[in-house]
């Protein structure tokens, strides 16, 4: 499938200009009115060009926010049809994609992406007295209040808020002053170029600790290119991984059915109910649509379903500063349950094979084996030509023993699908 577990992403190209265009034009013919975004990317604005063209060729209305969070156009998506994003959100920026959203905020199902593919090989021009037409929307000040109403501040606060260079920029850093806290910006330029790698990963911060423990921060908050994803460290400068995010977050709320993905720790079980989806934000929305009151992934996917059902990263950035304001998030984190969680990935140029050959039906949404202290999962990377393992275990041993099984399997299926 042209689309992957998070959209369409490709590096970008004339190939991808040519899919922006058809694929604006396929949804314009199911959504009259769409809203449209793009990250900070030098490649975007091109990009958001060539699908505003498709929408308008289908006599599409659009309207445009510029620059702005996936989660801000997809919470704009509500007074349209249907919302489109220009971005490869954590993707290196020689990489950009397009993100299609329903109304609810949720991204396109399976179902409806199939369709798009299909339609893609259809003409949907209409004549010169039918061309689609464009208007400007502020969608920034609209997500910022909706956010203002649901999360405040219990007391003033100091946060580290890092960007990325990405389309967080536009928003949280205002977002969070307004709420009262006191906000030290680090990559909050819109450059179009990442001072460092878009994905939040605690290898791609480190200097972030110290400068929480210098300046008495009481958290971090972390965003990846379009800010769909917020990570985030303690008032220690410790890095919090994405597992116990999920439970710091369902415990300050209250939720009790949790939806997450396979790949996530067994601690989440021990707070709560939980149904488990294959990786993929979208696969926990659609999921959400239908049981569970809280939802994420431990990449930094936060979904909260009375506010939207895409991930939203911006509003999870203000609710860890209302937790913040209220609790001590490293004493907190020191009292949750723990297990050892390892993770591997594997550059290939062939995972859809290496998959097959293990009996996946669906490589993105790979094999799992577990028994009663741990487990391991394999799988292709929905954004990159990856293949990752992911193991846990009670203790470190049981977690090893994991990840040596999962391994195993792995350097098999290599040499029989003739990729290694």
């Amino acid at each position: 499938m042209l689309f992957g577990s998070s959209g369409i992403r490709q590096e970008f190209g004339a190939d991808l200009v040519d899919v922006a265009l058809r694929v604006g034009s396929a949804v314009a013919d199911a959504a009259p009115r769409i809203v449209v975004g793009r990250d900070t990317r030098t490649t975007s604005e091109l990009l958001e060009h060539s699908v505003i063209a498709g929408m308008l060729s289908a006599g599409a209305t659009v309207q445009t926010c510029g620059i702005a969070p996936t989660p801000t156009v997809a919470y704009a998506a509500r007074d349209v049809n249907a919302g489109c994003m220009i971005t490869a959100s954590h993707n290196p920026e020689s990489y950009n994609g397009v993100k299609l959203l329903n109304p609810d905020g949720s991204a396109f199902t399976r179902r409806q992406q199939v369709a798009i593919e299909d339609a893609l090989t259809k003409s949907h021009w209409v004549g010169w007295n039918e061309q689609g037409c464009v208007t400007s929307v502020d969608a920034i000040a609209a997500h910022q209040e909706a956010i203002l109403d649901a999360v405040s501040l219990s007391r003033p606060v100091t946060v580290v808020l890092d960007c990325g260079n990405g389309a967080g920029s536009v928003t949280t850093p205002e977002l969070l002053a307004r709420m009262g806290a006191t906000v030290i910006e680090l990559n909050c330029n819109i450059s179009g170029r990442f001072a460092r790698p878009s994905e939040p990963l605690e290898a791609n911060l480190p200097y972030i600790g110290e400068i929480v423990r210098k300046r008495g921060a009481a958290c971090a908050v972390i965003h990846d290119g379009d800010a769909d994803r917020m990570m985030a460290f303690d008032d220690r400068g410790r890095y919090i991984d994405g597992d116990h995010l999920l439970i710091l977050f369902a415990k300050y709320l209250d939720r009790k059915r949790v939806v997450t993905t396979v790949d996530a720790s067994m601690a989440i079980e021990e707070v709560a109910e939980v149904r488990r989806t294959p990786v993929g934000d979208s696969f926990v929305s659609e999921e959400l649509l239908s049981w569970g009151d809280f939802g994420g992934e431990a990449s930094g996917s936060w979904v909260f379903p009375g506010h939207s059902y895409c991930p939203d990263g911006v509003y999870a950035a203000a609710l860890l500063c209302e937790i913040a304001s209220e609790w001590s998030i490293s004493d907190e984190l020191d009292g949750m349950p723990r297990y050892t969680l390892l993770r591997e990935s594997y550059r290939t140029a062939s995972p859809g094979d290496i998959m097959a050959a293990m009996g996946a039906d669906e490589p993105t949404h790979g094999i799992r084996f577990s028994d009663d202290d741990g487990w391991y999962l394999i799988r292709a990377s929905g954004t990159e030509p990856k293949i990752r393992i992911t193991a846990e275990g009670k203790t470190p041993a049981k977690a090893k023993e994991m990840l040596d099984a999962g391994r195993t399997i792995f350097e098999k299926a290599k040499r029989v699908s003739g990729a290694g």
